[in-house]
């Protein structure tokens, strides 16, 4: 667009100087008749025009301007005598005079515009006009054009401008669209780089190599999250045995038992924590695969609503389940499963007493959408998408899993992304709270078998909802 609307300024401005140029010549032209006709008269005259009559004036300047009356007005004024001569088709009328200017446009009644010329000879004053009406004409007819050309120059333009900037920026979006592809779980892969040796591929070379090494770093990275978290395993489990050894042999006093107590309990926690890592190093490392199910989810839902009334119950919290529409997906239950008790536990955990949890689960045109909104305080926007990254723990009464690993979310979408799906949080459609979303695709059908029925259903399949 910008390009578009430079080359239209400047070819505009070429118009308005051209309009103004043209518009000098022509008047300039007019001039150099008017100057022609004027020695005509004077010729006419002759020398011994002093000695004229106003008779002799009227027959010499009459015989030489009849032929030109079309063209030119003409009159003949004498200081302290008034007109010696006007031609016919002035009539009546008198062309103005414009003091201290020698050419200058009038307009005359019933005539128009006029460029006038006005010229001495001895004591007479001469003043030529030519009609200025082609004049103006001519240019009106270059203002048109020109607006058409500047009408035609736009769209040119913007279709080039387009063209243009689809061609020179291509390798610049391919480099862009190829970057948003390359994630932590996806550093393998580059961006094409083209023979040519220009800017473009230098800058192409310069990304690959920074991905390049971003792809060893968190290699190591991972490697050591899997290698330190795999030998701490051993330790603690040594140290939850002979902790457990203590509490069989007994021998210990209250407060040594509850030290002991409160020692399971955090070496289960970092147990825990241990294979919650180990399993995303997994994940993020393609080691581990789904073990997929071609079916309608529904059924998984009802049963998992089933549980998730009674972990709502022992919170004092409502919980409801929407299931609407059919459709088939590829999916892991164990895992899928995770998801929903990792997003319901953080709901139910940051509900208040006699809040709601609702589950609602829908078909669209491209995937099974299911949502998870509770009645607690929520979260900030700026702050949404960081609850999906390890550890993060919010401040106050945004503090998400104050008392887990801090890795639940983190998992959840990794096991989302091997099921080729996204999961989001959103505000809380109810005035309050968070709504966390899970998308996942539906199953494309295999030549052998017809495309799945999807969307929302009536009558047999009315949605469910639970109390």
């Amino acid at each position: 667009m910008l390009y578009a609307f430079v080359s239209t300024a400047t070819l505009a401005v070429l118009f308005v100087a051209g309009y103004y140029l043209l518009n000098q010549h022509l008047v300039r032209a007019l001039d150099v008749l008017n100057d022609a006709e004027f020695g005509q008269i004077k010729a006419s005259l002759g020398p011994d025009y002093a000695a004229l009559t106003t008779d002799k004036i009227e027959e010499r300047i009459r015989r030489t301007t009849e032929v030109a009356s079309v063209l030119f007005f003409i009159e003949v004024h004498e200081k302290g005598e008034g007109v010696l001569f006007s031609s016919k088709n002035l009539g009546d009328r008198r062309i103005p005079d414009v003091i201290g200017a020698a050419k200058f446009n009038v307009v005359l009644e019933n005539v128009g515009e006029l460029r006038v010329g006005e010229y001495l000879l001895g004591t007479k004053d001469v003043m030529i006009a030519t009609s200025l009406i082609q004049v103006r004409k001519v240019m009106d007819g270059y203002a048109e054009i020109s607006l058409v050309l500047i009408c035609f120059m736009l769209i040119v333009s913007v279709i080039t401008g387009l063209v243009l900037s689809r061609v020179a920026l291509r390798p610049v979006r391919l480099m862009q669209e190829t970057a948003h592809r390359i994630r932590s779980d996806n550093l393998s892969e580059r961006i094409p780089v083209s023979a040519v040796q220009d800017e473009i591929s230098d800058l192409a070379r310069l990304l690959n190599e920074m991905f390049d090494r971003l792809e060893s770093s968190f290699n190591q990275v991972r490697r050591f999250s899997a290698e330190a978290s795999h030998e701490l395993k051993t330790p603690l489990s040594l140290v939850r045995l002979h902790a457990e050894k203590l509490l069989i042999e007994g021998g210990l006093t209250p407060a040594q038992e509850e030290a002991v107590q409160s020692q399971l309990e955090e070496i289960a926690r970092l147990n825990k924590i241990i294979e919650e890592l180990l399993f995303l190093s997994r994940v993020e490392a393609r080691a581990v695969t789904p073990e997929l199910k071609r079916e309608d989810p529904r059924r998984f839902l009802q049963n998992f609503a089933q549980d998730a009334h009674v972990l709502a119950e022992s919170r004092d919290v409502r919980f409801t389940e929407t299931l609407e529409g059919t459709g088939i997906v590829d999916y892991d239950p164990k895992w899928i499963r995770q998801v929903l008790l990792n997003l319901v536990a953080n709901a139910l955990k940051f509900s208040p007493r006699g809040g709601l949890v609702s589950l609602t689960s829908e078909f669209t045109i491209d995937g099974w959408r299911v949502a998870i909104e509770d009645d607690g305080p929520g979260v900030p926007a700026e702050q949404r998408e960081r609850i999906f990254e390890r550890f993060v723990r919010l401040n106050n009464e945004h503090q998400l899993e104050d008392s887990g690993s801090g890795l639940g979310l983190a998992i959840s979408r990794s096991i989302l992304g091997l099921h080729h799906g996204t999961i989001r949080a959103e505000g809380g459609t109810r005035g309050a709270g968070l709504c966390v979303v899970f998308e996942i695709p539906l199953a494309r059908p295999t030549p052998a078998e017809p495309p799945a029925p999807r969307g929302i259903t009536v009558g047999a399949l009315a949605p469910t909802t639970g109390q």
